[in-house]
């Protein structure tokens, strides 16, 4: 093939390892060589991670969870625009904005759709196994140049907007990475057969009612922890849902994975952990409470928990 998902990380790589120079670089950073150091471990994992050993890659994830934990990861010195130059900018461009981000997904799906048995001699296109990843990473590269054209500057200050906004997010930039692997790690190491041993050795099961809050709830907690429901569902699902509900009750396979996945979802409203859908948000808004999209989200979360409860004891058993 002549364009691979490696191809994708390579150029991750070189963003990070860019905004670790330029982190390094910037005299007016509190926190810049743990910073530096931080972002620059990152890019080393998508430049020569599988060149790498196993337990090399695993000794910079800590390292980077130890320079993140003790507050190494900060803001660094940006020269943002007056108001006055904003509103120019927004006036002259107008709608124009739209259109480099308009361009991600339609880049995306013309890439998907129609150039995924594209050949070039003997040679594919693109990787057919990540041809919609391969596809999503041309589509930025074609805004990129989009945004340039459009606004008139370079793509040297396309770099300094994206230290900017990394440095906005912080160490969360890592999280849904290191959360997907989670789930491997929990399922590996057997954490789905641990939970079975304990619901059935503690909890009173027998009562389906009880059965069914421990799933449900279990599905929110775990998510909490992991910050992902797709990596709490085959914990619960393989501890809990199966053997009990289905293979004890009897219940509806199809709504209770339904169901369940929506009480994860719930879980993920309520947890720092899904840092794409609540610490991000907050640091691109900037507001002044990391946890305020958390604190908004949690009545309906709370709520949406009771009612699937009910949900799937009337719906389940049928």
């Amino acid at each position: 093939m002549i364009l691979s998902i490696q191809h994708l990380y390579y150029l991750v790589g070189i963003i990070l390892a860019i905004t670790a120079l330029m982190t390094l670089a910037d005299k007016g950073h509190t926190r810049r060589y743990t910073s530096a150091a931080f972002w620059g471990l990152y890019s080393l994992v998508f430049l020569v991670g599988e060149r790498l050993p196993p337990e090399w890659v695993g000794v910079g994830v800590i390292v980077m969870a130890l320079i993140a934990g003790f507050g190494g990861v900060g803001f660094g010195k940006h020269k943002p625009r007056t108001d006055a130059e904003y509103f120019a900018s927004a006036k002259r461009l107008g709608n124009k904005l739209f259109v480099p981000a308009l361009a991600i997904p339609a880049v995306t799906v013309i890439g998907t759709v129609l150039l995924h048995n594209v050949k070039i001699g003997d040679a594919l296109l693109l990787d057919p196994k990540n041809t919609t990843l391969v596809s999503l990473g041309l589509g930025c590269i074609v805004a990129l140049g989009l945004a340039c054209w459009l606004t008139r500057e370079t793509p040297v200050q396309g770099m300094r907007e994206s230290r900017r906004l990394t440095d906005a997010l912080g160490w969360a930039v890592v999280l849904p990475q290191l959360l997907g692997m989670l789930g491997l790690v929990f399922s590996d190491a057997g954490v789905g057969k641990a939970v079975a041993y304990v619901t059935t050795s503690y909890i009173n099961m027998d009562i389906r009612l009880v059965a069914v809050a421990v799933y449900v709830l279990g599905m929110a907690l775990f998510t909490i922890i992991m910050g992902n429901g797709f990596a709490a569902f085959p914990v619960m699902t393989g501890g809990v849902g199966v053997p009990i509900l289905v293979g004890v009750y009897g219940g509806d396979p199809a709504v209770m994975a339904a169901i369940g996945m929506f009480s994860g979802y719930c879980g993920t409203l309520l947890t720092p952990m899904a840092a794409n859908f609540n610490i991000v948000p907050a640091a691109l808004l900037e507001l002044p409470d990391k946890n305020a999209v958390i604190k908004a989200q949690a009545p309906t979360a709370l709520a949406l928990l009771v009612a699937n409860i009910f949900l799937l004891y009337f719906l389940m058993f049928r």
